[in-house]
């Protein structure tokens, strides 16, 4: 079993198309909170994985959310022990600023589903090769980040270049919400309607039809995309002996 440390950036995040993976792979997952109580896992070794979920702030909205740079480090320190790393949204834009990456803000909104393409790096990796060379994802930012040196860039989009980068062998920061399966949209449209009506005046009124035409395809691609992530993570003991 997998043990997977998920950290959540604010309230009703919600897991999406991650949570029925990590269900299927019977994955034993420890949920933190610290935008709440500033707790973060305490080290390396309690965990397989770590998944980074998105949120409201920006990355380098340290004044607000004190725990910021502590989460960076820590997703670096899971990345360079070879753990398995996953960065969405926001908690991709942390992994860049981790491994030196510039965090660019407010330059790149993006609300909608939208098709993605696989670079030739991204039709070689676990995560993208069984996904063909373009897939559609749900984007709900206006964030983005700079490549870090180390970075391989495996999909890029119309808007923002870099969505979706690998560092070492499992590190993963991605741009957009593959997570968010058609209930986790709808969760978020409701919770966050006014939110949603200003970041694309009259997408609302679309919705429907916007829904008939991407959500079903984007699903089976978020669900893929959780499951091969999963497959990454290696347990303690296989880790040990790969080593």
């Amino acid at each position: 079993m997998v043990r997977i440390a998920v950290v959540e950036n604010m309230d009703r995040t919600q897991l999406g198309t991650l949570g029925r993976a990590l269900d299927e792979a019977g994955a034993e997952v420890e949920l933190f909170r610290p935008w709440r109580d500033g707790v973060l896992p305490s080290g390396l070794h309690d965990h397989d994985g770590l998944i980074v979920l998105g949120g409201k702030q920006s990355a380098v909205d340290d004044a607000d959310y004190p725990y910021l740079p502590a989460l960076a480090g820590l997703m670096r320190r899971f990345g360079d022990a070879d753990k398995a790393v996953l960065g969405i949204c926001l908690g991709g834009q942390l992994l860049a600023r981790a491994y030196g990456g510039e965090n660019i803000l407010g330059s790149a909104r993006e609300f909608a589903w939208t098709a993605l393409d696989v670079t030739p790096d991204g039709a070689a990796d676990p995560l993208f090769r069984d996904l063909g060379p373009r897939f559609e994802s749900f984007h709900w930012h206006v964030d983005t980040f700079s490549l870090p040196e180390r970075a391989v860039r495996l999909v890029s989009g119309p808007v923002v270049a870099n969505q979706c980068f690998r560092i070492g062998r499992a590190a993963y920061g991605m741009q957009f919400h593959f997570e968010a399966s058609i209930e986790v949209v709808e969760a978020w449209l409701t919770e966050f309607r006014d939110i949603a009506e200003r970041m694309a005046p009259g997408w609302l009124d679309r919705y429907s039809e916007m829904a008939a035409r991407h959500a079903a395809a984007a699903d089976r691609a978020g669900h893929a995309l959780a499951r091969a992530f999963l497959r990454t993570v290696q347990p303690a003991h296989e880790a040990a002996a790969a080593g």
